[in-house]
Order: C-alpha cells, then sequence, then structure tokens
C-alpha cells in the first residue's frame, strides 16, 4: 500500500509506521523527536495522520518538523 492508492484520508500511527517501512515504536521515536514532520489530527485521544500530508512530506524529502510547513490543498 502507497499513500497515492490508500483510500483512507486519516491514517493510524500503525499505518504510517508500515507505509514508512518502519514499526511502530520506531515512528514514536521519530515523531517525539522531531523527525516526523507532520503532526497528527487529534480527535480525543486518537492520533491519525493526514494521508496527503504525508504524501506531501515524503516528496520534499522527509524535513524535521521546525522545517516543514504544510498548505494543504
Amino acid at each position: 500500500m502507497t499513500v497515492e492508492t490508500c483510500d483512507k484520508l486519516l491514517l493510524s500511527a500503525a499505518e504510517v509506521a508500515a507505509l514508512l517501512g518502519i514499526s511502530r515504536s520506531a515512528f514514536y521515536s521519530l515523531l517525539l523527536s522531531g523527525r516526523i514532520g507532520p503532526m497528527p489530527v487529534r480527535f480525543g485521544r486518537s492520533a491519525r495522520w493526514r494521508a496527503e500530508e504525508l504524501a506531501e512530506w515524503v516528496r520534499a524529502g522527509c524535513p524535521s518538523r521546525d522545517r516543514w510547513s504544510y498548505q494543504g490543498t
């Protein structure tokens, strides 16, 4: 599955980790260190990441959070 072929708009941490080819714990480690640019959308205690933003982030070369700026469409 790739973000381009994904039919979901929002992805869980496990789904994002799978798309990036890393473990969920590695994903959270990168997120907490600021190396994952996109921030999640929160629904109560649930966190989901925008599929389109993740695709744009990867196309931009996976910049760190302090360098990432998503304009949306």
